[in-house]
């Protein structure tokens, strides 16, 4: 019996250490763009701080709607980037809708919102939010420009791990290890997919190479952790 309990310990073990050296090399090369105490490295869009809506606890930045007291805002990293692979799990509250934006021109005097530049990967309650009865509008999608392939994304208030990744062009969305968008930027089928979409008429949409990340505040409840990042 004994003799079972230690083979049986030295199993787990095994298991949990090829886990843990797994984990670590798929995240080699990445940059914590999150320290899981406080929103350094980021600032609410068009200004120098970060909203009092966006509560660091447990080691996630949740943006609390009870907090807000008109002061949150989508944040933004205070740092640009233009070919990245992004990680970051998120999880939503019940009827709730976010999303994480990247390439975003944040010229706050020029263009008003970080959406008025920054394409989006959807995040949202499916089912809960009347924004995911749209198409293109779910979870996984590149916000109302390419449906997901699948829907691999968990019940609310699951965490989920998305993935960004950007490279001359490129374009990339993994959910929960799925791919479920891939297309080409700044390419003729790009601009076609911008036009057959609600930010047609908008003026500089999705056409720079290099901005900031944005998680948004749709004004619902929403959670985000271990945020990394590789410069590619």
């Amino acid at each position: 019996m004994r003799t079972y309990t230690i083979a049986a310990a030295l199993l787990i073990s095994t298991i949990f250490g090829c886990s843990s050296t797994k984990n670590q090399s798929s995240n080699k090369g990445f940059t914590p763009l999150f320290d899981g105490k406080t929103t350094q490295g980021w600032h609410t869009y068009g200004k120098t701080f970060a909203g009092k809506g966006w509560v660091v606890e447990d080691g996630a930045l949740h943006l609390d709607p009870k907090a807000k007291q008109n002061d949150a805002g989508d944040l933004v990293t205070d740092k640009e980037y233009g070919n990245f692979h992004l990680k970051i799990d998120w999880k939503v509250a019940p009827g709730s809708n976010s999303g994480v934006l990247f390439h975003i021109n944040e010229n706050a005097e020029k263009y008003h919102q970080t959406y008025s530049t920054g394409p989006e990967m959807q995040v949202i309650d499916n089912d809960g939010h009347s924004d995911g009865k749209i198409t293109k509008h779910r979870a996984g999608d590149l916000y109302d420009m390419v449906k997901s392939s699948s829907e691999p994304v968990k019940a609310v208030g699951e965490w989920n791990t998305a993935e960004i990744i950007s490279n001359n062009g490129k374009l990339e969305f993994l959910l929960n290890g799925v791919k479920t968008v891939s297309t080409t930027q700044f390419d003729d089928n790009w601009k076609s997919l911008i036009a057959g979409s609600k930010f047609a008429t908008w003026v500089d949409f999705g056409v720079f190479t290099t901005g900031k990340i944005s998680l948004q505040d749709h004004g619902d409840e929403v959670w985000f952790r271990n945020i990394m990042i590789k410069e590619l």
